[in-house]
């Protein structure tokens, strides 16, 4: 089976739950041609990638890098690279939790420590500091999601079933989307490989 890779950056797939198995090939699709992905590319035009050709797409804080009137246009592309029987995982930041801790006056202190230093809720709003003073403008944060602003795109994206939810202790939120419908045993099965 064959998964997209949107947005790959350096993360590699063992580092990717659920897709860290031979069963799984990996195809690397960035904006950034530095990074030597397999398929150079952009969220709002995957044009490279034929129709139904991938069995899964992972996305990993790729989504809140376009404005939020391109998102249709991005998940109608997952959309239509995936198989019939197809999913997507993504991970983004969470607005709620994030604006819990700017409302507690905490905008510019650390959250957590990446591998890149410390994020504050600015990074998280605005896209990480240190990547935009490198010049890195396609870092940049345009958009943002609550869970249920998020599984709202990907329905009127036409996918018929999602499942996930938020972790506020780590300012995230993760979503398994179908392209089909599915039932809870279904779902159940498959969601627990994939989300943390």
């Amino acid at each position: 089976m064959q998964f997209l890779h949107v947005g790959c950056g350096s993360q590699k797939q063992i580092e990717l739950k659920g897709f860290n198995s031979l069963e799984w090939e990996e195809i690397r699709f960035d904006i950034d041609e530095k990074i030597k992905p397999d398929i150079v590319g952009t969220l709002t035009d995957m044009s490279k990638v034929m129709n139904e050709s991938v069995d899964a797409v992972y996305s990993s804080h790729n989504i809140e890098h376009i404005y939020a009137h391109e998102v249709p246009i991005a998940l109608k592309e997952f959309f239509r690279v995936l198989k019939p029987e197809g999913f997507v995982v993504i991970t983004c930041p969470d607005l709620m939790s994030v604006c819990e801790a700017i409302i507690k006056d905490q905008l510019l202190q650390p959250l957590y420590r990446s591998p890149t230093g410390d994020i504050a809720p600015i990074d998280i709003l605005y896209g990480h500091r240190l990547y935009l003073m490198q010049g890195k403008e396609f870092m940049s944060h345009k958009c943002g999601f609550t869970y249920q602003s998020l599984c709202s795109a990907f329905y009127e994206a036409g996918f018929k079933t999602t499942f996930g939810g938020s972790r506020p202790n780590y300012y995230d939120l993760w979503l398994i989307a179908f392209k089909n419908l599915k039932t809870h045993e279904e779902i159940g099965k498959v969601a627990p490989i994939f989300l943390p």
